[in-house]
């Protein structure tokens, strides 16, 4: 199987978990060989010359299986979600640049709405050693809090709201806990946070950007953003291919 090669895998668990987020198994044990946290996936659907770019949230080698927890945001994605147990995808897969997993001590999960699934696969590999500080905008938005917990990490929820757990951001959960590393996913600001929080720790950090994609391996130019050289200099990368995972001392947010 070539690196850009698309193949067929068999959907054998489709479940809504909220009234816009689906979560999806595939049987794919050629790619979940390959694939690691943080990674992604291109998916066709009939009738779309576009293919739609979704992060893996769970890799099970042993069973030869793929997990993905979307959003419906439009139209794709909403096709995506009405497919069922039984149904195959055409994916292209393991694509990008996934999570350090060598990190010592503990790392600081950071992760924002649908920005928590690509940090799942990070709480399996470090489980006790590491804290998830995930942030939704209300109650019935939380996701994925049981899983992470069964990983074995310290999980904590902030709601926008109050209406769970911590009112408030997931970065003012982490500020009395100790850690050595962070990785993070989720809106900018989120991101931005992550970067000033590690900086005041002197800790490395690692952010997963998301970018409007077209072909997800760094053909097509289309996910440009803006990055800064061990020398200083500004530059441009991709996410697709550069990404998305980044270090967070490279990115300019």
């Amino acid at each position: 199987m070539g690196k850009y090669d698309s193949i067929l895998c068999k959907i054998t668990r489709a479940e809504q978990l909220t009234a816009d987020v689906y979560d999806f198994t595939l049987e794919a044990p050629a790619l979940a060989v390959l694939a690691q946290p943080g990674q992604f996936a291109q998916i066709r659907l009939p009738g779309h010359a576009l293919r739609r770019p979704i992060s893996i949230c769970g890799i099970d080698r042993a069973a030869g299986t793929l997990r993905f927890v979307f959003q419906v945001r439009g139209q794709g994605t909403a096709e995506l979600a009405g497919f069922r147990a039984g149904d195959a995808l055409e994916i292209m897969a393991p694509l990008g640049n996934g999570f350090s997993l060598d990190l010592s001590g503990k790392v600081l999960l950071l992760g924002g709405g649908i920005g928590t699934p690509p940090l799942l696969g990070c709480a399996a590999h470090y489980g006790k050693n590491a804290i998830a500080a995930l942030g939704f905008r209300t109650r019935e938005a939380v996701i994925l809090e049981e899983d992470f917990q069964s990983a074995g990490a310290e999980t904590l929820i902030a709601t926008d709201d109050g209406t769970y757990g911590h009112h408030g951001l997931v970065t003012e959960l982490a500020a009395e806990k100790d850690f050595s590393a962070v990785l993070a996913c989720g809106p900018a600001p989120m991101l931005r946070a992550a970067q000033a929080l590690a900086a005041t720790r002197s800790v490395p950090c690692f952010l997963s950007l998301e970018e409007r994609m077209a072909c997800g391996i760094g053909a097509c130019l289309g996910c440009a953003v803006a990055l800064v050289g061990g020398d200083g200099r500004e530059y441009y990368g991709h996410v697709c291919k550069d990404g998305p995972v980044f270090d967070s001392r490279q990115v300019l947010l």
